[in-house]
């Protein structure tokens, strides 16, 4: 990244790219991290939105059920989206969709066995595989790390620093 902003120094000194230190790393780190979560995923025959919609349910705690409106909020996605993406994990058996008995305009999505057979199977990596990616960071590079994040999510989230 240093080569870059040197390089951006040189052709457009008036510019400020200071902030590509960061936003610039994050984005290129996302992209990583995300190939490795990706190859975790693949192993359980899972992309990554099917194990997080997965376990969306699965936090829920028995009977690991939500509405799709729920899923969309949980999810931070659009309700087209998640009906497509429910419909693709009742192809598979990992979920079921019932309608409401008290009111028939509510629709209920179930982890089903296979369903949370499967994300449990993968979580068990993928939680593996997340202390693996984060291994060579010291303890205190890693509660910086996450201070930084935790703090940047806020100002991105709401606008306002922590």
């Amino acid at each position: 990244m240093g080569r870059i902003i040197e390089q951006w120094g040189s052709e457009r000194p008036e510019l400020d790219v200071s902030g590509l230190e960061v936003i610039g790393r994050i984005s290129r780190l996302a992209s990583v991290v995300q190939v490795k979560l990706d190859a975790v995923f693949a192993e359980f025959g899972l992309q990554g939105w099917e194990f997080d919609v997965l376990s969306s349910l699965r936090r829920e705690g028995a009977p690991y059920e939500l509405t799709p409106g729920m899923l969309d909020e949980a999810l931070i996605i659009s309700s087209g989206t998640t009906t497509h993406r429910l419909r693709k994990l009742e192809e598979r058996g990992f979920v079921t969709r019932r309608q409401d008995a008290e009111d028939g305009r509510v629709w209920w999505v179930r982890l089903t066995d296979a369903g949370r057979e499967v994300q449990a199977a993968a979580h068990d990596a993928h939680a593996a595989n997340e202390l693996e990616i984060l291994a060579g960071l010291s303890d205190a590079d890693a509660a910086a790390l996450k201070r930084g994040l935790v703090a940047f999510a806020r100002l991105i989230d709401t606008g306002e620093a922590p």
